[in-house]
């Protein structure tokens, strides 16, 4: 078992009820038709089951449709959220233009391949969903009479920056864009460029909400990434192998908190981009891993080094973490550090229901 029934997740469920409690402008939302693209991923998960918690405390009326590429695969994470009459779930593919039942005045995109083995895997499907996919679906907002747009976009389009220590909105940086690997980091940069031209021509409200690390309820265990492995390692009672010394720094986020940061930048920021990460966030990972191993005591976990050298030579490297300013200044705070954030999402596996 790889994943969880998020939507049945007595930790999920808390954290979108929470969620709606923030003292935001919730009825912006009021009798909305809103589609959520990638909906059975991690952040679009939560994104869903908030409107949907909105519904259940505020009565808004709100619709949810969410797309995914594969109904089977995703009907068992959202779980839950397929006998509500507020949602529909349907099947097609950002890349190809698609046409719906209803019109939508509010479009959350997130259906991008996120884990690194699919960007070297499949550079074309990664590169056409941020391009091709963002082109169609911002062509179905116009079609629709305009709206807004919520972009799901990532650090990765600063690149490299040199001379700050935290990446701010406005920074840009250097970014080798003749490689496979390009595909995702230049493919959010024309998503970007492409809302950009799109409200400046059309009728669209334009929002990027670039992440962080985000982790939390919704990895899968087999995702790939250093996070997903820690959290395997432990659901699984396993030490945690560490490949390196874990010297890189990277700034984490759990989950809801990273969602509020979306939502506090739709319904009360002015900006057209943000960043949305915890600065309490920011460790190496090495520390992360520690992090795991202490989450739970009493398996008496350790950390288990490769290169036996890395176990002594560990020595935190400053690496480039993102400015959370500006998203801070509307209200915003994360509210889950990073010990109970851990706990949070190794818990979500102990009481299931697991696929």
């Amino acid at each position: 078992m790889n994943d969880v029934a998020l939507f049945d997740s007595p930790v999920f469920q808390e954290d979108v009820r929470q969620l709606v409690r923030e003292p935001l402008s919730w009825d912006t939302y009021r009798d909305q038709n809103i589609l959520v693209t990638g909906a059975s991923g991690m952040i679009p998960m939560y994104i869903v089951g908030t409107l949907l918690a909105a519904n259940d405390e505020h009565d808004l009326g709100i619709h949810v449709t969410g797309m995914v590429r594969n109904v089977a695969k995703a009907k068992p994470r959202l779980s839950a959220a397929l006998s509500r009459t507020d949602f529909t779930l349907v099947e097609g593919d950002v890349t190809e233009p698609k046409e719906f039942d209803r019109t939508f005045t509010t479009i959350f995109h997130g259906a991008s391949p996120a884990r690194p083995s699919l960007h070297k895997s499949s550079p074309v499907s990664t590169l056409k969903a941020n391009t091709l996919g963002t082109i169609n679906l911002l062509d179905r907002l116009v079609s629709d009479g305009g709206g807004s747009f919520v972009l799901l976009s990532s650090s990765e389009v600063y690149g490299s920056v040199s001379g700050v220590e935290l990446i701010a909105e406005d920074s840009v940086g250097e970014l080798q864009h003749f490689a496979p690997r390009a595909s995702y980091s230049e493919g959010k940069r024309i998503a970007e460029t492409a809302l950009a031209a799109y409200s400046d021509e059309f009728e669209v409200r334009p929002l990027s909400v670039r992440f962080g690390h985000i982790y939390g309820p919704g990895m899968a265990l087999d995702d790939g990434r250093v996070q997903a492995d820690f959290l395997a390692d432990v659901v699984r009672g396993r030490d945690i192998t560490m490949m390196s010394a874990g010297a890189p720094t990277r700034t984490y986020t759990y989950v809801s908190d990273a969602v509020l940061g979306l939502f506090y930048a739709h319904l009360r920021g002015d900006k057209s981009v943000y960043n949305v990460a915890d600065p309490k966030g920011n460790v190496s990972i090495r520390e992360l891993a520690e992090k795991f191993a202490a989450a739970r005591p009493a398996l008496g976990l350790k950390l288990v080094f490769a290169n036996e050298a890395d176990s002594g030579s560990y020595s935190p490297v400053a690496t480039l973490g993102l400015a959370s300013d500006r998203i801070q200044s509307l209200g915003w705070a994360a509210k889950t550090d990073l010990s109970a954030g851990v706990s949070r999402a190794i818990r979500s596996f102990e009481e299931g229901p697991l696929i």
